[in-house]
C-alpha cells in the first residue's frame, strides 16, 4: 500500500512534540525504525524521515518527502516552493531585532549604516528593504547572541522565545519582525492516493488539536439557574441535563474553552453550581 512520507526533526525543539502529536493522532510507529532515521506506521500508512530542521524544506520541495513538520521560521528563511497546509500551535516564537542595553533605542533608523548577526539573512534582508534600512548582515550559524559582546556585530537578529538568552548577554529586544510556529508543509502537487492519506491525517491531527483547547465540564445546579448556566456554558449544540435524585437539581455536562472557564467561573458559583469538576479531553471530533 502506498505510504505518505512525512518529514520531522531528527532531534531538538520540534522533535519530541511533533512525535507526540502523531502518537495522539493514534498512529504507532516502529520503534527500531527510528535508529535508522526512518519509521513506518504500524496501523497507518505514515513513513517518517528524521532529518535536521533546516532540510525539511529542500526535502518536500524535491520530492523526497510528502510532507513536513517544521518552524515556519525554518519555511520562510528556505524560500522553497511548498505550502503551508495546517498550523500546530506548538513551538512558538518570534524573529526579533536585539541590541545591546546599554545602547539607546531611536527607532528602526538606528539599523542603517549597522552591523547585524544572524541565521536568518534571507528573512531579515526582506524586513531591511521594507522598511529602507542599509544594513550589513553577518551571516553566522549558532550563538548569535553573543556577536555584539566580542565585537562581532552591532545587533542581532534570532528566535526569541522567553527573552531570559537575550537578558543574560545584556541583550534587549527592540523589533518583533515575524512570529513563528511549527507548521505542516506540503508539496505543491500530491497525486490523489497520497492527497487521500493527507486528508486522514489532518483529520485526526484537527481532532486532537481541538481537544486540546477545550475541557469537558460537569457540574451540578439548581434547576431554576439551569437556563442562565447554559448561556454560560452552550457546549458544542447543547449541553446535556439530567436530573439528580435530590428534587430541583441538576447535572449539566458540557464542552468549554479552557480560556473562558477561568471567565465564568464565578458566575457558576454565583448561580448556585455545585460540584463542579473539570477534565480533559482526548479527541473531539465535530
Amino acid at each position: 500500500m502506498e505510504k505518505l512520507k512525512i518529514t520531522i526533526q531528527k532531534e531538538g525543539r520540534l522533535n519530541e512534540k511533533s512525535l507526540h502529536l502523531i502518537e495522539d493522532c493514534g498512529i504507532l510507529l516502529t520503534q527500531e525504525g527510528r535508529r535508522r532515521l526512518v519509521s513506518v506506521g504500524q496501523n497507518f500508512p505514515l513513513e517518517v524521515l528524521y532529518v535536521r530542521d533546516d532540510d525539511i524544506p529542500q526535502y518536500v520541495y524535491d520530492g523526497v518527502a510528502d510532507i513536513g513538520i517544521a518552524g515556519e521560521n525554518t519555511v520562510l528563511e528556505r524560500c522553497k516552493d511548498v505550502k503551508i497546509i495546517e498550523r500546530l500551535g506548538f513551538a512558538r516564537c518570534r524573529l526579533s531585532l536585539a541590541i545591546p542595553q546599554s545602547v539607546k533605542y531611536t527607532g528602526k533608523e538606528f539599523f542603517n549604516g549597522k552591523k547585524i548577526a544572524t541565521s536568518y539573512p534571507v528573512i531579515l534582508q526582506k524586513y531591511l528593504d521594507e522598511n529602507n534600512i542599509s544594513a550589513e548582515i553577518h551571516e553566522i550559524s549558532g550563538s548569535v547572541e553573543i556577536a555584539p559582546g566580542i565585537g562581532l556585530a552591532d545587533s542581532i537578529f534570532d528566535i526569541v522565545s522567553s527573552g531570559s538568552t537575550l537578558v543574560s548577554n545584556r541583550l534587549k529586544e527592540v523589533e518583533v519582525v515575524c512570529h513563528s510556529e511549527a507548521v505542516i508543509i506540503a508539496a505543491p502537487h500530491l497525486a490523489k492516493d497520497k492527497k487521500n492519506i493527507l486528508d486522514d491525517l489532518l483529520f485526526r491531527i484537527k481532532s486532537v488539536q481541538r481537544s486540546r483547547n477545550y475541557k469537558y465540564i460537569l457540574l451540578n445546579a439548581p434547576d431554576d439557574k439551569i437556563d442562565k448556566i447554559v448561556k454560560l456554558l452552550p457546549g458544542m449544540k447543547s449541553p446535556t441535563i439530567i436530573p439528580l435524585y435530590e428534587k430541583g437539581w441538576s447535572s449539566l455536562h458540557s464542552v468549554i474553552s479552557e480560556n473562558e472557564f477561568w471567565e465564568v467561573i464565578s458566575k457558576l458559583k454565583e448561580y448556585g453550581a455545585q460540584g463542579i469538576l473539570v477534565t480533559s479531553i482526548e479527541k473531539m471530533i465535530i
